[in-house]
């Protein structure tokens, strides 16, 4: 089911909040690319978000996808205050925050050391994650073209993708560039892939 999302509009939230809920599979927009994304409780969900990136189903390969700051400390642990304030800098925005997972975090993840975390600048999304209840566990929906990394066409995604998710949240034209991703896991951060972001360290 493809349906338009160009912002807060609770009926396709709830629609989505009902897909997730049962482990169905989306594909939503972000400040970035498109991504595929499932709730991050949802075990069979992330095993089958696994099969269609051809991972191992024990340790999906997805970053948390939250609303908030607050709401990613609640799956990472604790952080301390220069992390916090380099996080709070830079999201929501289009970075990828590579963080410490210091307590325990959903057995559907995998164990796991460390964990990339996302808060994207989109309305809509942010307020289906807080409808939700819970991050999106998350990855970037790639294109196997060896010269394009991303698809960004709404009818093209339908065309390869429609019968593979339960729902595809539709907001136009995606970027062609993904997040930044920075690895705070060491005392100095480490810029992992230079993208849509512009890191101030």
């Amino acid at each position: 089911m493809r349906v338009q999302f160009y912002g807060i509009n609770d009926k396709v939230i709830a629609k989505a909040v009902d897909v997730l809920s049962k482990g169905g599979l989306i594909i939503y927009p972000t400040d970035t690319v498109y991504a595929l994304g499932c709730a991050s409780n949802h075990v069979q969900a992330l095993a089958k978000l696994a099969t269609l990136k051809n991972a191992k189903k024990t340790k999906p390969p997805v970053s948390l996808v939250c609303s908030s700051i607050s709401q990613a400390t609640g799956y990472t642990g604790q952080i301390d205050n220069a992390t916090f304030r380099l996080l709070k800098s830079h999201l929501p925005g289009p970075f990828t925050f590579i963080l410490p997972v210091t307590q325990k975090i959903p057995k559907a993840l995998g164990k796991r050391s460390s964990i990339g975390v996302r808060v994207p600048d989109h309305s809509g999304v942010q307020a289906l994650i807080q409808a939700l209840g819970q991050p999106l566990a998350s990855a970037s929906l790639h294109d196997e073209d060896e010269i394009r990394d991303y698809i960004t066409d709404p009818d093209e995604i339908e065309q390869i993708w429609g019968k593979v998710v339960n729902l595809f949240l539709d907001s136009g034209f995606g970027g062609n560039q993904p997040s930044s991703v920075i690895d705070l896991c060491e005392a100095t951060p480490q810029i992992l892939r230079e993208g849509a972001g512009t890191f101030q360290g």
